[in-house]
């Protein structure tokens, strides 16, 4: 392609974009949807690559972090019970008891803490421990 050609392309293309555009005008009814982009790339700072620039990417990315944090609130709940219950069970053996012998006497002996309660206290106080296992043991003696 020669100059004057790629010229004359160039000219008419500026010519018909001065004549057929309309002027750039600010308007106020932008400001909902500023505010709405700048809190989503604000949410979606830390992101990787365009997820943290471009609006359209930020908001398909912030939508699946929402999916993940939703499915691993629920993970989380399942982790801690997992890790209470084998600090309960290191706790129970070293009384000669397993886990699964414990909680039904627990509940025959009608106490009411929690596995998070009894693991802490498996875990920081040994003595109080030892009186939850003792009330178990005794309960369970007395009902046979």
């Amino acid at each position: 392609m020669s100059l004057n050609t790629m010229m004359a392309f160039v000219n008419r293309a500026s010519f018909s974009l001065k004549t057929h555009s309309m002027p750039f005008i600010l308007s106020t009814n932008r400001s909902f949807a500023s505010k709405k982009h700048k809190a989503v790339l604000r949410q979606s700072k830390g992101f990787r690559g365009r997820a943290k620039n471009c609006y359209t990417i930020a908001i398909r990315r912030l939508q699946k972090s929402w999916q993940y944090a939703y499915r691993d609130r629920k993970v989380q709940k399942r982790e801690w019970r997992k890790l209470w219950i084998q600090r309960l069970n290191a706790g129970v053996r070293q009384y000669g008891i397993s886990y699964s012998r414990f909680i039904p006497k627990l509940q025959q002996a009608n106490i009411q803490l929690n596995r998070k309660v009894l693991a802490e206290l498996a875990a920081k106080e040994p003595f109080s421990f030892k009186a939850v296992i003792d009330v178990t043991k005794h309960s369970a003696q007395k009902s046979i």
